[in-house]
């Protein structure tokens, strides 16, 4: 699907992340000690570096296009999922498996969300 131009940036940062999302589930299915605790780093390292700008933009950019009362559900369904995402920090830190097996799911199922329903109607407003 061609997205706008605008989006387009943040796209790809999607294809990235659900790379990122599948080696987690990976991971954490593995059983392997150092699997975990490298998936662990790697996914620190996204939401600090990765993450947490691209959440900045959407949160800070795009959602405030938003404004309308049948869009609300699809604002709160996002900054929800950017909380979530936040909260497994502490878990990731401790090379906790259950962290990182939620921190794949939540991002892979976030990814999801914004590429199927997010951004169609952000891009019907652009």
């Amino acid at each position: 699907m061609k997205r706008n131009p605008v989006l387009q940036p943040l796209s790809r940062e999607h294809h990235t992340a659900l790379t990122l999302a599948n080696a987690c589930a990976r991971a954490a299915q593995a059983g392997d000690a150092a699997m975990l605790s490298q998936a662990c780093q790697r996914a620190i390292r996204a939401l600090a570096i990765e993450l947490e700008p691209h959440f900045r933009i959407e949160e800070q950019q795009l959602l405030p296009l938003l404004k309308s009362p049948d869009t609300q559900a699809l604002v709160q369904r996002t900054l929800t999922d950017h909380e979530q995402l936040r909260g497994l920090l502490t878990g990731l830190q401790q090379n906790d498996v259950e962290a990182l097996n939620s921190f794949g799911k939540y991002l892979y199922a976030h990814v999801r969300f914004e590429e199927r329903e997010l951004f169609p109607v952000i891009e019907s407003l652009l």
